[in-house]
């Protein structure tokens, strides 16, 4: 008995051939970390990312790559910094082991040029209320001036 060809039978190999093309392309064709955050090459990570849903509590964290000073900017409100070098005093050094106040301002750290923000009470902002909100970063070179600054602006949400 001969075997008849059905056209039918092709649809099935067809329609995986097909579904394996369309992942191959999706993959390839997806943003993911730097690029899908759209960051300044001075910009290494921030957290939260643009569109994250964050919590009310959520730390604002900004990392740059080496040699930079910044500024963090909340929902329009410039938030004061304190230097993480300026907190022992210029001729006290800070001993091991030794418990340092930290005041409730946007924290810079020279060491590892980061800028970070936990809102809390005493702070210019004490919470993050539920909505959009619109964070902005100044950042400049160590040796250059303020008005040299960039910026980089992103929003996130809080549920």
């Amino acid at each position: 008995m001969a075997s008849q060809f059905h056209p039918k039978k092709l649809l099935i190999p067809l329609g995986f051939i097909t579904g394996l093309a369309l992942i191959v392309i999706g993959l390839n064709s997806a943003q993911t970390g730097r690029d899908a955050q759209k960051l300044p090459a001075e910009v290494s990570s921030i957290n939260p990312g643009p569109g994250d849903i964050v919590l009310r509590q959520s730390q604002i964290f900004v990392d740059f790559t080496d040699g930079y000073n910044a500024v963090l900017i909340l929902d329009g409100l410039e938030l004061p910094v304190t230097r993480l070098d300026e907190l022992s005093g210029a001729t006290q050094m800070i001993q091991p082991g030794a418990q340092v106040d930290i005041p409730a301002t946007a924290i810079y750290d020279p060491g590892n040029f980061t800028i970070s923000f936990q809102p809390q009470v005493g702070a210019a902002i004490t919470g993050l209320f539920q909505g959009k909100h619109i964070a902005s970063v100044l950042f400049w070179k160590i040796d250059a001036t303020r008005d040299k600054a960039k910026s980089f602006t992103w929003e996130f949400s809080v549920n």
